[in-house]
């Protein structure tokens, strides 16, 4: 399935269903396929970045809570680690979404 095929398949859900996917040669499958495709996308798209921004802004409040507490650089480290690492288990809950669309539905 190529690009055009997809777009021809929008087309088609979006102006005449019926006439547009049977000139198009696309089935009821073929829709599913797309769907299923473009929401693993979207929730892995959405995971990662919800991810990627709450760990880089644990790790800039915790370099500038070292830079005025040196002393306290130990245990600020730990809870950053801990704390970005029950951040990444949301990027992991939408790689496993995004997995389970594209095997399992």
């Amino acid at each position: 399935m190529d690009i055009g095929t997809v777009w021809t398949a929008m087309q088609a859900a979006v102006a005449q269903p019926e006439q547009a996917a049977k000139a198009a040669g696309i089935s009821g499958a073929d829709l599913v396929l797309v769907a299923k495709y473009l929401g693993a996308a979207i929730a892995m798209g959405v995971g990662a970045i919800g991810s990627g921004l709450s760990e880089g802004f644990a790790a800039g409040k915790a370099c500038e809570g070292i830079a005025r507490n040196p002393e306290a650089s130990g245990k600020i480290t730990i809870t950053m680690i801990v704390g970005q690492a029950v951040t990444e288990s949301v990027a992991i809950y939408a790689l496993v979404v995004a997995v389970l669309l594209l095997f399992v539905v």
